[in-house]
């Protein structure tokens, strides 16, 4: 009885852990990579012909991303995952394989000029078509029998439509052991979904870090907030353009919007318009819109039964095709514009932004967490200029982040959900997070509740029975990882000053108007301080 730590140890992406038991091997989660890599990468064991079964916590493509890889590996085991996930996953997993198929034909094309080999892609929408039929829904709170001495049970977690922790029990050799894989813990009150739920009983956990290392602090108005910028943009003729990643939080921003349609917040301009401009966005909120019912809050609920879809609304309008993306920016009426993807790496929302980011007029409103190196890290971080198909493209827009909405539990709140198993677990492995992070929480866990808590590294593999470690894994970091940590530390009192200055830009702003004494004591007062700092 073991467990093998093969992704997301240490890092944020690329979730898959391996568990050997009752002759069996299990993988829980086989999500893709995204973003730069700490340790280096572990390959699978074995070859996925030897996986018997896939265990999946939500369709997210860091947790689910590389499972048509498995198929075309020789994988041909069950997948059991929520019904929710398994909907979704139907549409995500086919999109990252044209996304894949894509990026193999630009590649090709250079390496011909360079009369270098073909480049295949990880897999294939024919290999998505192979995976589909594996899938097996499930439903929350009921056991499934997996294999003879292994059984599952899947809980809300909170985080995604479908979104689930998945509680193993294993009984071998007489003797039984519950492991319990938080998955992504959601934040809470959030549109749609319910709160995560807490588990009650567990030996071993795994448990994500995204966000142990902070608090999301008080939460806000979004509605209002949202209201507001709608509000002032559009009085200055612009566009309100959000980047918003296609599935989760695209959705949460159109039961925004609903809202604020029906109470009428935004004066003067009581028709305006909403597009969707994002293919996969429309296909998931079709998915949301549909006959899920077990996995929607009582509020949504209430909504369903009163035939009100709440993603639905007068002016929503949504973009299938290029020529309607095309005709969005051609027509001056002022607009909201959310496209994806969400850290403006690729996708349609690029060339929002470059009919927008220019403007004094528009908007540009960020709704998810922008990674380091990305084209929103680069914009939220202040740049005046930013290229966009090969053409520098100034930033006038103003530029507003909604903090507060992750989808991740904070660190008190993953506390919490820890505190409500009634037998302490004798271990807890902490991973899903920075590798500073994943470190730091654990030592949380240590200190608060005073159970043994390790933060595994890639390829570490644990005896489930004594929780003793068998193999240590890859310790030996990346170069390039420990600059950026050190740059890491140095930068962290700049992004707070880069915030104050990005306030005091918004409060200038709203003094747009005031008396002119006041401006030019206000004007002093920026000279002075400027004067001070000047280097």
């Amino acid at each position: 009885m073991t467990i093998e730590f093969l992704g997301a140890a240490r890092e944020v992406t690329g979730s898959c852990t391996l568990i050997n038991a009752c002759g069996k091997r299990i993988l829980v989660d086989c999500g893709m990579e995204q973003g730069p890599d700490t340790y280096e990468n572990c390959e699978l064991p074995v070859s996925p012909s030897q996986i018997d079964i896939v265990l999946l916590t939500h369709a997210h493509i860091d947790h689910s991303g590389k499972l048509p890889a498995l198929t075309a590996g020789g994988f041909s085991g069950p997948i059991y995952a929520t019904g929710a996930t398994v909907s979704l996953c139907g549409i995500m997993l086919m999109d990252s394989a044209h996304i894949q198929e894509s990026e193999a034909l630009w590649r090709n094309r250079k390496a011909k000029r360079a009369g270098e080999g073909d480049y295949l892609p990880p897999y294939t929408t024919e290999d998505v078509q192979k995976t589909l039929p594996l899938f097996v829904p499930c439903g929350y709170n009921r056991e499934y029998e997996v294999a003879s001495g292994v059984m599952v049970r899947f809980i809300d977690a909170g985080h995604l439509l479908g979104s689930a922790g998945i509680e193993i029990t294993i009984t071998e050799n007489g003797v039984t052991k519950t492991v319990l894989f938080s998955g992504d813990v959601g934040n809470t009150d959030r549109p749609l979904i319910r709160d995560p739920q807490k588990p009650e009983k567990a030996d071993i956990v795994i448990i994500e870090s995204t966000y142990g290392d902070r608090l999301h602090g008080e939460r806000k108005d979004y509605t209002s907030q949202l209201a507001s910028l709608i509000q002032r943009t559009f009085d200055r003729g612009g566009n309100v353009v959000i980047p918003a990643f296609a599935v989760g939080r695209t959705q949460e921003m159109l039961w925004l919007l609903r809202e604020i349609k029906e109470k009428e917040m935004v004066r003067n301009h009581p028709d305006f318009q909403v597009w969707v401009d994002s293919p996969l966005a429309i296909e998931a909120t079709g998915i949301y819109g549909g006959e899920l019912l077990d996995y929607y809050d009582d509020e949504t609920l209430r909504l369903l039964a009163k035939g009100i879809n709440p993603l639905r609304f007068n002016g929503l309008h949504m973009s299938l095709t290029s020529q309607e993306s095309m005709k969005i920016n051609a027509d001056t009426t002022p607009k909201v514009i959310i496209s994806a993807s969400g850290m403006c790496e690729a996708g349609r929302i690029r060339h929002h932004l470059k009919h927008n980011l220019w403007r004094n007029e528009s908007s540009v409103l960020f709704v998810g967490y922008q990674a380091v190196g990305t084209p929103g890290r680069v914009i939220t971080e202040g740049a005046k200029f930013i290229k966009l198909f090969g053409e520098e493209i100034r930033i006038n827009a103003e530029i507003v982040e909604m903090e507060g909405i992750s989808g991740h539990a904070d660190k008190d709140m993953l506390i919490d959900w820890l505190k409500n198993i009634k037998k302490p677990p004798e271990l807890v492995f902490v991973n899903h997070g920075n590798d500073y992070v994943c470190e730091a929480f654990a030592k949380e866990i240590n200190t608060k509740l005073g159970i043994d808590a390790v933060a595994p590294f890639c390829g570490s593999r644990y005896d489930l029975e004594t929780g003793a470690c068998i193999e240590t894994g890859n310790t030996v970091r990346l170069q390039k990882e420990k600059k950026a940590e050190k740059r890491r530390a140095a930068s962290a009192a700049y992004d707070r000053l880069l915030k104050a200055g990005q306030r005091l830009m918004a409060v200038i702003e709203r003094n747009r108007g005031s008396a002119n004494k006041d401006l030019a004591k206000f004007t002093s007062q920026i000279n002075d301080l400027c004067s001070k700092w000047e280097r």
